[in-house]
């Protein structure tokens, strides 16, 4: 979903603690390959969510996995279901922008990113190692 946003990017001067780890186009199967690797247990502590170009997942901090190339996300206090890059921020108000994107969606909450410029979904959040990530994963590899 393209939001069409009339705002800017800009650095946020409040970095807040990642909740979820995204990546984009190609470094999504890495990341998928790195969750893998994982312990079980650590696995098994991770939400995710796909789509056809992007793979979020979502833990505490200290299990969100890295490869090169991902970023990480978190919602904001005043934008609870409105989750964005954690190093950067929309030059509007959240609260509004938040309330906007919900109404034109018509779901929540929403993870807006700058690039590529889309909103994506988080409503269909699922343990880690479900089928449909697994199917997910195999697709990627066929890529």
């Amino acid at each position: 979903m393209n939001p069409g946003l009339p705002c800017r990017w800009r650095a946020c001067a409040d970095a807040p603690a990642p909740q979820a780890v995204v990546a984009w186009g190609d470094v999504a199967p890495r990341l998928g390959a790195r969750v893998a690797t994982l312990p079980e247990a650590s696995q098994a502590r991770l939400q995710a969510t796909a789509g056809r170009d992007v793979l979020v997942l979502f833990g505490a901090e200290a299990d969100l996995p890295w490869v090169d190339g991902v970023a990480y996300a978190a919602p904001r206090r005043e934008a609870p279901a409105l989750w964005l890059p954690t190093l950067w921020e929309p030059d509007v108000p959240l609260d509004l922008l938040e309330r906007a994107l919900a109404a034109a969606h018509r779901r929540t909450p929403l993870l807006l990113w700058p690039r590529p410029s889309v909103a994506v979904p988080l409503d269909r959040q699922r343990p880690w190692p479900q089928a449909p990530l697994a199917a997910w994963a195999e697709r990627w590899r066929d890529r």
